[in-house]
């Protein structure tokens, strides 16, 4: 494969898939035999070079990718092919991601669940992961399976594509509403909030969560409406009383009134204290959602070790 300049070190193995800015290749770098995940990125490039908000995002990926459950940022190639500025984040390769580890045990009830320590330690390093970004005041707003990288060997979990998250200030700047998947979107912002912050992010983690218990994923609206009456019939369609303000959101009306469902129907399989985590973390009302550094001291966690973390 022909290489631009400046990235004669890395020898291109396959393309891997599209990120959200671009290209992703499966690589080896030559001078180590490390496989790397090389992620393309056009610049709009500024008169003085590369844009400040690149070098920004660039140096935030680098700080996060110091914990062991992010994936770690190796390095950064800045190359110019036909004039146009580019660039290459290179990343540390990782063989999988959630959704096909999932995949690989059979989706749905038919297959082999996923042992309960697995989905344990899954979510623990997610937790573990996502209170390091909250720490330092990143969101993801796109979590889902396929931004969860594994290692099947090791079973490893890191948080992958943090290319959207970024540093915010209080008080929160307005976000465009169109970022995160449907699936793992949180009910604020499928109503609408142009201010959200980090309990986003814990909606999609109990997402995750249910659909690693369940191997199908827990709410499947092909549209913000779709998806939001999913989330009500399980849940109970939110009114004034259980989501003081929901009615005031930008995308609210009169919702066919539904009685929340038991959870543990729609998880079967889940004991109870991870019945209670799942629980807290899809709460309606985001400032009531459990936060990524207390549900670390879930019961639900008690067994897992945690001396690797």
């Amino acid at each position: 494969m022909a290489i631009e300049t400046g990235m004669e070190h890395y020898e291109k193995l396959e393309k891997v898939g599209e990120g959200t800015y671009g290209k992703v290749y499966k690589a080896r770098d030559k001078r180590s035999g490390q496989l790397v995940a090389l992620k393309k990125t056009r610049l709009e490039m500024e008169e003085e070079g590369v844009p400040s908000t690149a070098l920004r995002e660039v140096s935030l990926l680098q700080m996060l990718s110091q914990s062991m459950y992010i994936v770690r940022l190796l390095c950064v190639e800045h190359v110019e092919k036909n004039n146009k500025p580019m660039l290459y984040l290179v990343f540390e390769y990782m063989d999988t991601d959630l959704k096909k580890y999932i995949d690989l045990h059979g989706r749905g009830p038919s297959g082999t669940p996923l042992p309960t320590e697995v989905i344990q330690s899954f979510m623990y390093q997610l937790c573990t992961g996502l209170a390091h970004c909250h720490g330092h005041g990143v969101m993801h707003r796109d979590l889902k399976p396929q931004n969860l990288l594994v290692d099947k060997q090791t079973r490893r979990l890191k948080i992958a594509d943090l290319g959207l998250g970024r540093a915010f200030t209080v008080p929160m700047k307005s976000y465009t509403h169109e970022i995160v998947t449907l699936w793992y979107r949180a009910p604020e912002v499928l109503l609408g909030a142009t201010h959200y912050s980090l309990p986003v992010d814990i909606w999609s983690v109990g997402c995750i969560f249910a659909e690693l218990v369940r191997k199908m994923p827990l709410f499947t609206g092909d549209s913000e409406l779709q998806q939001l009456l999913h989330i009500f019939r399980l849940l109970g369609t939110p009114n004034e009383t259980t989501w003081p303000g929901v009615s005031q959101h930008r995308d609210w009306h009169e919702f066919p009134q539904w009685r929340p469902q038991d959870l543990s129907l729609a998880v079967p399989g889940l004991g109870a204290p991870g019945l209670d985590l799942l629980a807290k973390m899809l709460v309606f009302e985001p400032s009531k959602r459990i936060s990524a550094k207390s549900a670390l001291n879930h019961p639900y966690f008690d067994d897992v070790d945690k001396s690797a973390a």
